[in-house]
Parts: structure tokens; C-alpha cells; sequence
């Protein structure tokens, strides 16, 4: 790189030009009424017939809130379809419907049309220039994306006891969370707080424990076992959450894991969660450390109507 100042300011400056030109400034994208995001989601599942959401959230690099929301549109739209994976019924797999794959058509006959106007202002060496260096950039860059990713991940730490800083954090988590995603209102954050707070408060108890994910000095999720507000010699799973940015990537298992290793050491008889029907990737891990549904109802506690659940573990 004999002057990297001009060749960082050269790339940047065609970067924000082609996000101009390819139409990413504006709300909808190649000739539809759907966000860049749709677009590129649309293409990605036609690419390779079908997927999950999880395979999704990985390649888009958004967060798995933002994803979950984009395919319920899409499906209720019509654009999608589902069904269970051959592997595990519990896992959807998406594709195409026939609206789907018409709209699509158009995409790509939108895109091509582009792509080849633009080609025709080059000679053949430049139209082979282009087509290498952005497929040798592109894949650059998702190189540091993984680097980051990882990075991520080794800077992670999974400690217990109590944390200054963590009754706060931990309730905001919650109350961001369930507000976007369920619309749950002032009153759960509240109890999330002082029920928290008043578990602090007997951490020194042997038989209560709290275990917060830690990222740069920073609370990115928790869970808690709590040995006495139920009785009868079993443990309340509580307070389980994570930041959205470390959602997918394996923390939420290490924080359960730690919790179940302190339970079976512990001698509890059993341990109890609750929550509802509508977590269902929580749902699955819960599941894969033996936690089976008991019970469940409709509920209203949160403001709106839910089926609320409870999971039990036996030991």
C-alpha cells in the first residue's frame, strides 16, 4: 500500500457513491416497496433455497429482534413460507412461495438491467477489474466482521456474585427487551428492579447465586439461581437475559450452564423457570439441559394477554 491515505479516502468516497447509486439512501429498494434489508433477505433465501431465521441473523449481521420482526411481515405478506425442519420440528425452515419467487423475479431483473447499463461504460479490462476487486473487498470485509466477532467472544467473561452497577443493567436489558418485543410497560422493569434488589440482598446465602456475562467491564447478560423463594429443595431460575448484541453467539448457554453445574452441585431436588410461549430460541435452550414444559395458562399480568409457561428440571 504505497499511499494509504489516498487509497482509504479513494475506497470510502466510492462506497458511499455506490450506496447512493444502487438506491440504499432511499426507503425501498430495487423497483419494490420493500427496505434494502427485505430485498437482500428476499435474494439470500432464493440463493439457497431455504434456511432458518438463526442461519439469517448470521448473515445479515443483524440483530436476531430485527430479523424476527422482518420475517413475520414477510411471511404474513405472503413473500414466505415455512415448515419444519426434516431435523427438528421445533426449527422452521423458510423459503420462497410462489409470490415470493415472482417478486424476487423482478428484483433480479431490476438488478441485472443495472449491472449491465453500468458495464456497458467499461472496457472488457475494466469490467474484470470491477468484478474482482469487489468480490476480493467484499470478502475483506467479512473477514473483520468474523475477526470481530471473535474478538468478541474472547473478550467475554462469565462471572458470579454480585456486580456494582448490575440491578440497573440488568433491568434495563429486560425493560428494552420485553417493551420492543411484547410490548410489556413500565410495571415489569419495576418488579424486575426491585425483585432483584431484594435478591441481592441474599446473595450471601449459599444457596442463591447470580451469574453476569461481562464484556469490556460492561453487563451484556445474566441469569440467577434463587434456593429460597420457593422451597421444598428446589432452585427458581430467574433473570435470564442478554444484550441483543450477544444473542447467537453462545452466551446465553455458557451463563445456563454455569447455573445448572451450581444446581447439581447444590443437591436442589429440582429447578422451576417460568416464561412464555413466545421465547421459543430460549425455549430450545432450556430444553437442551433437560428442562420439560409442566404447565401452562393464559395470563395478564404484563398487560396483554399471554400464554405463560413453566419449565421444570428434575435432578
Amino acid at each position: 500500500m504505497s499511499n494509504p491515505t489516498s487509497i482509504i479516502e479513494e475506497i470510502r468516497v466510492a462506497s458511499r457513491q455506490m450506496v447512493r447509486e444502487l438506491g440504499f439512501m432511499r426507503s425501498t429498494l430495487a423497483a419494490t416497496e420493500y427496505s434494502p434489508s427485505v430485498v437482500h433477505t428476499l435474494l439470500e433465501i432464493e440463493h439457497r433455497g431455504s434456511m432458518t431465521a438463526a442461519e439469517l441473523v448470521q448473515i445479515l449481521g443483524l440483530e436476531k429482534s430485527s430479523v424476527s420482526r422482518m420475517l413475520a411481515k414477510l411471511l404474513s405478506a405472503g413473500e414466505l413460507e415455512e415448515c419444519p425442519s426434516a431435523k427438528d420440528a421445533r426449527i422452521k425452515q423458510l423459503s420462497l412461495s410462489a409470490q415470493g419467487r415472482k417478486t424476487v423475479e423482478r428484483i433480479n431483473h431490476y438488478a441485472n438491467e443495472l449491472v449491465i447499463a453500468a458495464l456497458k461504460k467499461m472496457n472488457p479490462h475494466q469490467q474484470n477489474a470491477a468484478s474482482q476487486g469487489l468480490m476480493i473487498y467484499a470478502n475483506a470485509l467479512q473477514a473483520c466482521r468474523e475477526n470481530n466477532e471473535m474478538s468478541t467472544q474472547n473478550n467475554l467473561q462469565i462471572v458470579s456474585g454480585y456486580h456494582p452497577g448490575m440491578i440497573g443493567r440488568i433491568a434495563e436489558m429486560h425493560g428494552g427487551y420485553y417493551a420492543r418485543e411484547h410490548n410489556f410497560g413500565s410495571f415489569f422493569e419495576a418488579r424486575v428492579a426491585t425483585e432483584l434488589a431484594e435478591f441481592s440482598g441474599r446473595l450471601d446465602n449459599e444457596c442463591n447465586q447470580i451469574w453476569l456475562a461481562m464484556l469490556n467491564g460492561r453487563v451484556v447478560g445474566s441469569v440467577a439461581i434463587d434456593g429460597e423463594d420457593l422451597g421444598n429443595g428446589e432452585a427458581h431460575l430467574r433473570w435470564f437475559i442478554l444484550d441483543d448484541s450477544c444473542r447467537g453467539n453462545r452466551t446465553g448457554r455458557k451463563l445456563i450452564a454455569e447455573a445448572m453445574k451450581f444446581c447439581d452441585k447444590r443437591g436442589f431436588s429440582a429447578v422451576q423457570l417460568w416464561t412464555f410461549n413466545k421465547l421459543t430460541a430460549a425455549r430450545s435452550l432450556y430444553e437442551s439441559f433437560g428442562f420439560k414444559l409442566t404447565k401452562e395458562w393464559e395470563g395478564t399480568q404484563w398487560g396483554s394477554s399471554i400464554t405463560e409457561q413453566q419449565f421444570t428440571r428434575k435432578i
